[in-house]
């Protein structure tokens, strides 16, 4: 697909982007090779190709889930205004 500056100012203005004049034909020129690698892309046949969450196939390490620090939540809440059975109480905002 080819783009040509109209295109470009186009697409800069209901993007909100400023270009130069003399810059759109370059734009022009990177987009239109953007829209081919796509459409290259796209007639690529995947009928039989399983999706993927990520391209690698790599389990990701997790640490182990162990408490770090001690249980503070007295200390914390005896700074907070109110608090009860462990909570933090505060103004109704929504009726």
């Amino acid at each position: 697909m080819s783009l040509d500056s109209s295109d470009v100012e186009k697409i800069a203005h209901l993007a909100r982007l400023a270009i130069a004049p003399e810059q759109t034909e370059r734009y022009a020129a990177d987009l239109s090779n953007i829209l081919d690698l796509v459409a290259q892309m796209d007639a690529v046949d995947t009928t039989d190709v399983e999706p993927m969450a990520h391209p690698l196939h790599m389990a990701q390490r997790l640490r182990a889930d162990a408490p770090s620090e001690p249980n503070q939540r007295e200390r914390f809440q005896a700074n907070a205004p109110l608090a009860e059975a462990g909570l933090y109480l505060v103004p109704k905002v929504i009726e």
